[in-house]
């Protein structure tokens, strides 16, 4: 049950990278960094569709997307701090807490 949540993870990294990593690189031409950015893309996907086969083994649709974005902007927040050097504040604390309300509003069995 762990495996959707590892690829998830791996998935997100992929797809962070490929879409913000080439802020650092501003003087290449934007065809350059389209075609870097689809071919990082391409390694979010062969992760990202078994997570979902996989996660809906055991998970709604609606589960494992709200999982999805919290994923996403975890894995974001980590990758602007270490790759960017931009400070986590405590609103974005709060956010997070908020999102991890998301998560137990959509597993909760009501």
């Amino acid at each position: 049950m762990w495996k959707p949540f590892a690829l998830l993870i791996l998935s997100n990294l992929f797809m962070t990278i490929a879409w913000y990593g080439h802020l650092k690189y501003k003087n290449t031409a934007v065809w350059a960094v389209v075609l870097i950015s689809w071919g990082i893309a391409f390694f979010e996907y062969c992760l990202l569709i078994p997570a979902n086969r996989i996660g809906n083994e055991y998970f709604s649709v609606t589960q494992l997307k709200v999982t999805q974005e919290v994923i996403t902007l975890a894995v974001f927040a980590v990758f602007s701090t270490l790759y960017f050097h931009e400070n986590f504040r405590w609103n974005h604390l709060a956010a997070f807490c908020l999102l991890i309300g998301a998560v137990f509003l959509t597993f909760k069995k009501w």
